[in-house]
């Protein structure tokens, strides 16, 4: 009973290790902090044209290529 629970978590480690492997994605995830910028005025995102919209968080949390801005039209960061 016991060599069966060995080789089950064995059989785990060896599955988990080949997808990441072939998947490196799913171990590079994006850590952001946990605090609010106050000074953003607003963010423009490709998709959306010149529309703005209510800026994020953070400029972590900002989407792939959405830019944040002051209220004054000063970009703060670009999100990646």
């Amino acid at each position: 009973m016991a060599g069966n629970k060995v080789g089950v978590i064995y059989l785990l480690l060896l599955s988990s290790a080949i997808l990441l492997v072939f998947n490196p994605e799913i171990a590079s995830a994006k850590v952001c902090p946990q605090y609010c910028t106050q000074d953003a005025g607003y963010m423009t995102c490709p998709s959306s044209g010149n529309k703005q919209l209510n800026p994020p968080c953070n400029c972590c949390l900002a989407p792939k290529g959405c830019t944040v801005y002051h209220a004054d039209g000063t970009a703060i960061c670009t999100g990646t």
